[in-house]
């Protein structure tokens, strides 16, 4: 995709989405850290009623690890995938008291060394937390980034660095918010709102879907056999045995 449309795309969604910021409710880089450990394949809204109650006694790595895992895991048992997620929190509020000093490191490299803390994680409370530079790439980021054409690939890093090349870095941190406002409000997984989608100029997809529609269209219909129809035969004289 060329550099003009690139910012064309970029110009619209800031239009459309002035106003997007994290779902997720957090009080501190480490509540933040939780919240977003406990999202993965969980929805904002879900995550932001367990952490409301969670985080009344347990909203630092001290107060974490007061809780055995059995514990942890009643809290947040309806986030999905809680006996993993439990072992990541406690795991990773070890190693911020242990080699961190009790405080949520602030480095894209240092945050990647917790436990279950992988690339996307990491990329978020850099961003949000600290206000650094960067995209993280979850399924509508992965989504509305191949669709559109911004930036392609098979992998969710291969989209990030896509993104990153194509993308002023004093704006990754907000266009990785429109990316996701996009894909929640009109670019869903299924059934996408092409028609309404004010960014379809600019789309690839949307472009080879037109297209394709538009040379089935050009296509002459067929209005019946070309074949000449065989001349039937006339009926035959009985035989003369017969006559008689």
């Amino acid at each position: 995709m060329d550099k003009e449309t690139c910012d064309s795309i970029i110009q619209e969604l800031e239009r459309l989405y002035p106003e997007a910021r994290p779902a997720l409710l957090y009080d501190s880089p480490y509540e933040l850290l939780v919240a977003v450990i406990l999202s993965a394949q969980c929805t904002d809204e879900r995550v932001n009623k367990v952490t409301r109650i969670l985080f009344e006694e347990h909203s630092t790595p001290e107060t974490m690890l007061l809780l055995s895992q059995p514990e942890l895991e009643k809290y947040i048992f309806s986030c999905g995938f809680y006996r993993n997620k439990a072992a990541h929190i406690l795991s990773a509020s070890k190693d911020i008291l242990e080699r961190y000093g009790g405080e949520v490191p602030s480095t894209l490299e240092d945050l990647q060394t917790l436990a279950g803390v992988g690339r996307k994680t990491a990329n978020v409370v850099y961003s949000v937390a600290f206000g650094g530079d960067a995209i993280a790439v979850d399924t509508h980021v992965f989504r509305v980034s191949n669709r559109l054409g911004i930036a392609k690939g098979k992998t969710p890093l291969q989209v990030e660095e896509g993104l990153n090349a194509a993308i002023p870095q004093d704006l990754w941190s907000r266009a990785h918010h429109w990316l996701i406002y996009h894909g929640r409000r009109v670019c869903h997984s299924q059934r996408p709102d092409c028609a309404g989608c004010t960014l379809n100029p600019w789309c690839e997809e949307y472009a080879a879907k037109t297209s394709g529609a538009d040379a089935k269209d050009s296509k002459p219909k067929k209005t019946g056999s070309s074949k000449t129809p065989k001349a039937k035969k006339p009926a035959e004289a009985g035989n003369e045995s017969e006559r008689k």
